[in-house]
């Protein structure tokens, strides 16, 4: 797994062995990458359920000031931490070993929420869920398998788009209050 584009392009990633871990895929990585270009310039972005990391430091490479990671794992936690370490990037990153629903500090103050949570848990969902729609980040963007079905809103934040990609898919949601200039439309 490398980084896709900017300050830390083709550079390798560190990985977890075995199918515990589910990282995002290089294309839709891209893909997502590509919709939020005029976002990420100086953003503070959270990688939710962070797993390896790449999303997070995908946005630290494309310009984020800031990226705070998510993860309740030990052993993803360590390979965040190594890759952050092999970038020389800990100053511009905060790593969490904690359950992303409980972070509601962390999510409210975010310009981009990305979360990944693990497809089998749908009670993690509700409870991220619950959390983003209470904290209303400006955007939010959650990846999810294309036979889950996420509702339309979720407390104060509300779907503005999905992106489908082979069996994964891309839920965007802004908050009224706080306005993302993410487009309104459904795909």
């Amino acid at each position: 797994m490398r980084v896709i584009a900017g300050e830390f392009r083709s550079r390798k990633l560190l990985s977890l062995p075995g199918l515990e871990t589910r990282p995002t895929p290089d294309r839709l990585r891209e893909t997502l990458f590509s919709i939020l270009q005029d976002k990420i310039e100086d953003c503070v972005f959270v990688d939710a359920y962070a797993g390896t990391g790449a999303v997070g430091i995908e946005a630290l490479s494309r310009g984020a000031r800031h990226v705070i990671f998510i993860e309740n794992s030990k052993a993803a936690f360590e390979i965040i931490r190594q890759n952050v370490d092999l970038l020389k990037a800990a100053r511009r990153t905060t790593l969490l070993k904690c359950a992303a629903p409980r972070c509601e500090k962390e999510l409210g103050a975010a310009d981009i929420v990305f979360a990944d949570p693990p497809y089998t848990r749908e009670r993690e969902y509700d409870a991220l869920f619950e959390t983003l729609g209470k904290v209303t980040p400006p955007l939010s963007i959650v990846q999810h398998s294309v036979r889950f079905s996420l509702e339309a809103q979720y407390g104060a934040i509300t779907r503005t788009r999905t992106m489908k990609q082979g069996e994964n898919a891309l839920s965007f949601y802004s908050s009224p209050s706080k306005p993302s200039a993410q487009p309104a439309t459904e795909s």
